[in-house]
């Protein structure tokens, strides 16, 4: 007997394998019921007295042996997964059709697109949240709480709290950009906003702008309009013209629209650019002196610029999409023509 327990010692020993149906063989043909250990310790009730506490000794050693060797097995075939017999050559393609890949939302490729055209000029990317308070949208950007420029953004308040609402511009995130630094100050505020207005082929109650800020000493509106120009240039073409429109707005002192170049039509006019040739792209304009020192800037000090846009129609532009309502429709039909451009 003693012989026999050595030599399943020996071969408990020596077996390894990565297969999770062997290694159960093994544990039944030793373990098992009427496995080899089992029968052993049927057989031990028979052995002479003075033999029981050798052999007794041995089998224990037999049995725990078997077990760890099973255990560590087990853990060892867990962690390096599935056997390559199972599962083939992993190297070769997989058998039927591939999963069809998707593509980036147009969104989000004129987005990215914009962002690094700006990366490039040395501005970074800021963000904010989309639930702000009044100070952040309206009281530090020089919106009285009378002023009228209040009516131009039809606000989604929140229920029951007049200081909460969802942001009707990203130029909230200047302003946290403003009180947390200190100038230079080169940003991009990329993020989604929020309005009351009605949904038609050129407008929508959400939508995405990418604003901009610049803030140093000496900055001035000629630097502006050539950081625009460039932009234009950067992202419709070297053919591509821009036109500044005086408009207003409360935060920019000069302020100014920029339209460009329609190329939908090429200049020509359709109902896109309501026939003029021109589509309105951005806001833009000169920080008002009373924004920088309501966020901790020395105005006497330092001037900037700043900008908006929206993503949308900048999309319109460059895709040639008639109506910016297709981009919030999921239509996989729609969806499927950015395929190349991701």
């Amino acid at each position: 007997m003693t012989d026999r327990i050595n030599e399943l010692i020996a071969e408990v020993e020596a077996f390894s394998s990565r297969a999770a149906a062997e290694i159960e063989e093994f544990r039944i043909r030793t373990l098992g019921k009427k496995g080899t250990v089992t029968n052993l310790m049927e057989e031990f009730k028979t052995v002479a007295p003075e033999m029981k506490r050798a052999l007794g000794q041995r089998l224990n050693e037999l049995k725990t042996k078997a077990q760890q060797k099973i255990n560590d097995l087990k853990a060892s075939a867990e962690a390096a997964g599935p056997r390559s017999e199972s599962i083939g050559d992993a190297t070769r393609p997989g058998a039927g059709s591939a999963e069809p890949v998707g593509s980036r939302h147009p969104i989000s490729l004129v987005r990215n697109e914009i962002v690094a055209i700006f990366d490039r000029m040395g501005y970074t990317v800021a963000d904010g949240p989309e639930i702000e308070d009044d100070h952040h949208v309206f009281t530090a950007l020089n919106f009285a709480p009378e002023h009228p420029a209040r009516d131009m953004q039809d606000t989604f308040f929140i229920e029951k709290n007049p200081d909460v609402l969802l942001r009707t511009h990203t130029s909230s995130i200047q302003v946290r950009v403003m009180e947390g630094g200190k100038p230079p100050i080169r940003v991009i505020c990329p993020g989604r906003v929020f309005r009351n207005e009605a949904i038609s082929y050129r407008a929508h109650c959400i939508f995405h702008q990418i604003e901009g800020l610049y803030i140093d000493e000496g900055v001035s509106f000629a630097d502006l309009k050539q950081t625009l120009l460039h932009f234009a240039r950067e992202m419709f073409g070297e053919d591509s013209k821009i036109r500044l429109r005086p408009s207003y707005f409360p935060f920019t002192e000069p302020s100014a629209e920029m339209d460009v170049s329609c190329n939908l039509c090429g200049g020509k006019g359709c109902p896109v650019c309501k026939g003029t040739g021109w589509l309105e792209i951005m806001g833009c304009g000169m920080v008002d002196p009373n924004v920088l020192e309501n966020c901790g800037i020395d105005s006497k000090k330092y001037t900037g610029f700043a900008f908006g846009m929206g993503v949308e129609r900048i999309a319109m532009l460059k895709f040639g999409v008639g109506d910016l309502r297709l981009d919030f429709e999921n239509d996989v039909r729609f969806l499927k023509q950015f395929a190349s451009e991701s």
